[in-house]
């Protein structure tokens, strides 16, 4: 039987930038380390860094708490108000922010100082998102779905400029677009989709058209992972969301000739060896 793994599947730039931050301080750093919120989003990776004595932030009021000791600011990005409040406590901040998300700040920002309404396109609770809109000023708008785009009603004359958030699936990026632009005289669109997000989309797609069955693994909390199965799926019925090895019933791909597998861009290499290894073994 045939196993294909996705060449895109795994780690992107900006979360082993930051997961190899993170490990650099450990290694370097005097003092407590933190993370406002996981570094990514893999419990695995997390679990690891907690061990290795770094403490995980889970809300601005453990930040607040804190009297010194070393932030890292994780690869999603943080609101600008949220350096106002570190740099005020004398918090040393070491910044893994993933660039092209930093490149959005610095958009959002700059265009929103010029008077245009910011349109984020995302999900409006995930971290990348919420970190976004505190860079767009007061007239910021998130749109997820069709129906906030249908709903979603400018100023009169006000010019607009969309954003993405890096990891949202292209094709619905578009058709928001599309709908949104019939809203204003002026709109200016900036597609920020990651570019390793739509080689990893297209490939997953690829590789899910010509199998019998799917293995998608990532946390379950991963907005890219969970876009990545939503592609799969639609491809091949045959999809299976999985976080390790453990959550795989090889039973299920005893009948099967080929298997895809990809991961999503938290997913640490050591769990997709052992998957598609295991994978193997029943061929």
């Amino acid at each position: 039987m045939k196993v294909i793994k996705a060449k895109t599947a795994g780690f992107c730039f900006g979360v082993k930038r930051a997961v190899d931050t993170v490990y650099e301080q450990v290694g370097t750093c005097e003092g407590p380390i933190y993370t406002l919120g996981p570094i990514i989003h893999n419990e695995e990776v997390v679990k690891d860094m907690e061990n290795r004595g770094v403490t995980v932030l889970r809300n601005e009021e453990e930040l607040n708490s804190l009297a010194g000791g070393t932030v890292i600011i994780r690869s999603h990005g943080v609101e600008k108000r949220i350096y106002d409040i570190l740099e005020e406590k004398r918090i040393r901040i070491v910044d893994a922010t993933c660039p092209f998300v930093k490149k959005i700040h610095n958009i959002v920002q700059k265009e929103s100082r010029e008077g245009k309404h910011i349109v984020i396109i995302g999900n409006p609770e995930h971290p990348e998102v919420e970190g976004i809109r505190g860079w767009a000023g007061d007239h910021v708008t998130v749109i997820q779905s069709v129906d906030d785009a249908e709903n979603f009603i400018p100023g009169e004359k006000e010019k607009l400029c969309i954003v993405s958030q890096t990891t949202f699936n292209y094709n619905k990026f578009k058709d928001l677009v599309e709908i949104i632009k019939k809203k204003s005289y002026d709109v200016s669109v900036l597609n920020t989709i990651c570019n390793a997000t739509k080689e990893r989309q297209t490939e997953a797609e690829s590789i899910a058209k010509s199998v019998d069955a799917m293995i998608v693994i990532g946390d379950k909390h991963s907005s890219n992972t969970q876009k990545l199965f939503e592609i799969c799926r639609t491809a091949c019925n045959n999809t299976y969301y999985i976080q390790t090895l453990d959550d795989l019933d090889l039973n299920q791909l005893g009948s099967v000739e080929t298997v895809g597998i990809t991961a999503g861009a938290s997913t640490p290499n050591n769990i997709i060896e052992e998957v598609q290894n295991n994978v193997g073994i029943i061929f």
